[in-house]
């Protein structure tokens, strides 16, 4: 099944590529392997899967542990200040930086391990309640705070969007993401990227490639439905 469903998500990325005039080299497809065994992760690789995000630090850092292959880990789910100090030099991207106080504790911890940890901002585009990220309004704020840094790189921006049945409806929420993108970049500071957008999920991956997405996010699409009893 694994092998079935990335062959069709490859297939579809380049043809939502080739119809937007990118390349296919500029998608990372990140394999969102929350809740699914080890197994499945290795299934993935063997089939040439080299990115995966994890919601739960515990998780990540137990499958860490149990996948010999050297593979990209990434932390996508909401991040506690409690919880930095266990991820600090276990990731390739943090993707959900979501307050100043949460930047401070990555900026602490790799400081103590000498590692310079790259993050994103998380941006809740849709200024959903039920969703964590900071408001446009409130980005530029934390990318000066960031700027400043010396241990902690901003890479770019994330969001998730809303579900919805209709993909479509979240292309504006993807481009506003992208048009900010485009803003922070015309700043030019110091130790600020915006090259990595990560936006895009299993139900509206393709019209995130559309508007800019440099990484997307696909779990059920690859793995299949989370039974959500994580099995080691």
């Amino acid at each position: 099944m694994i092998k079935e469903n990335l062959e069709k998500i490859r297939e579809s990325i380049g043809k939502v590529s080739q119809k937007v005039n990118r390349s296919i080299n500029d998608i990372t497809l990140i394999a969102v392997s929350k809740t699914y065994p080890v197994s499945d992760i290795e299934q993935a690789i063997a089939l040439g899967c080299r990115d995966f995000g994890e919601n739960r630090v515990q998780e990540l850092i137990d499958k860490i542990d149990k996948v010999d292959t050297p593979v990209n880990w990434h932390l996508i789910g909401n991040l506690q200040t409690n919880k930095v100090k266990y991820l600090i030099g276990k990731t390739k991207l943090i993707h959900s930086v979501d307050s100043i106080k949460l930047v401070q504790e990555i900026q602490k911890q790799s400081i103590k391990k000498g590692i310079l940890t790259d993050v994103l901002l998380e941006v809740n585009v849709g200024r959903e309640t039920s969703k964590h990220g900071i408001l446009i309004e409130e980005t530029m704020e934390y990318v000066k705070q960031i700027s400043g840094l010396s241990h902690v790189r901003m890479k770019g921006l994330m969001t998730v969007a809303p579900y919805v049945e209709n993909p479509e409806e979240n292309r504006q929420i993807f481009r506003q993401l992208y048009d900010l993108s485009v803003d922070i970049q015309k700043q030019k500071l110091n130790n600020i990227s915006t090259g990595v957008l990560s936006m895009g999920m299993s139900n509206d991956y393709e019209i995130a490639i559309e508007e800019g997405a440099t990484m997307i996010r696909v779990g059920t699409n690859i793995f299949g439905d989370r039974n959500y009893t994580y099995s080691k």
